[in-house]
């Protein structure tokens, strides 16, 4: 995240807060199953093996599956797009947009599943658009990598280190939870059709990221 200009930190942000938005949807619409944090979904599932609730365990694993797949079909995008790292962002957002955009439209149909679906996929393929070296290099989706490292670097600073370093990771955690209130809010009013809110954003960052930097990252 730190090796990254201002404007990439704030596309990270942005896409932090879209996750959010859209997990808070998923999770209220699902009864406390996440669309986009696979670790609390993990937990979950394992609770329900422990306990014997093998239909929530079963759609929980489904989900993980989704998550997964959507990594996957993200990582293919990036890699079929080609070299240039401007244009891999635009396109992986691209994809999610469309899966953003196939959710909300069967949100409004009453096709809650296929909305999931929908969902998981696009979260999942939303963590490609920071890679390198053919993997994440900026988490977008979970933060419990954003919370080590500012915990990591505020006890770095202590001891001269950078002062501020630990500041981008707290604005990533900080997007993911301001995308997660809003989304809660947004489904009081408007149930699955606020997905379309979150399409729009997606399209809007898709087409921002072709005017932002393209440098490599600072290592």
């Amino acid at each position: 995240m730190v090796g990254y200009g201002r404007k990439l930190q704030g596309l990270a942000v942005a896409l932090s807060a879209l996750a959010g938005f859209v997990d808070a949807l998923g999770f209220v619409t699902l009864g406390g199953v996440f669309v986009s944090f696979m670790s609390g979904n993990s937990t979950r599932m394992s609770v329900g093996v422990a306990d014997g609730h093998w239909s929530q365990a079963a759609l929980v694993a489904g989900i993980l599956g989704l998550f997964v797949a959507g990594v996957v079909l993200g990582g293919v995008v990036a890699e079929v797009t080609g070299p240039d790292r401007r244009t891999r962002k635009s396109s992986v957002l691209a994809a999610v947009s469309v899966l953003l955009f196939v959710g909300a439209v069967s949100g409004g149909l009453g096709w809650t599943p296929v909305a999931i679906v929908a969902m998981t996929l696009a979260m999942g393929a939303e963590n490609n658009v920071f890679r390198r070296d053919g993997e994440t290099s900026v988490a977008l989706t979970y933060m419990t990598g954003a919370l080590v490292k500012i915990g990591q670097r505020l006890a770095a600073a202590m001891f001269g280190g950078p002062r501020w370093t630990w500041l981008p990771y707290l604005g990533l955690w900080g997007g993911l939870v301001l995308g997660a209130v809003l989304g809660a809010l947004a489904h009081r009013t408007f149930g699955l059709h606020a997905l379309w809110f979150a399409t729009v954003a997606a399209i809007v960052l898709t087409v921002a990221v072709r005017y932002l930097p393209n440098p490599a990252p600072k290592m």
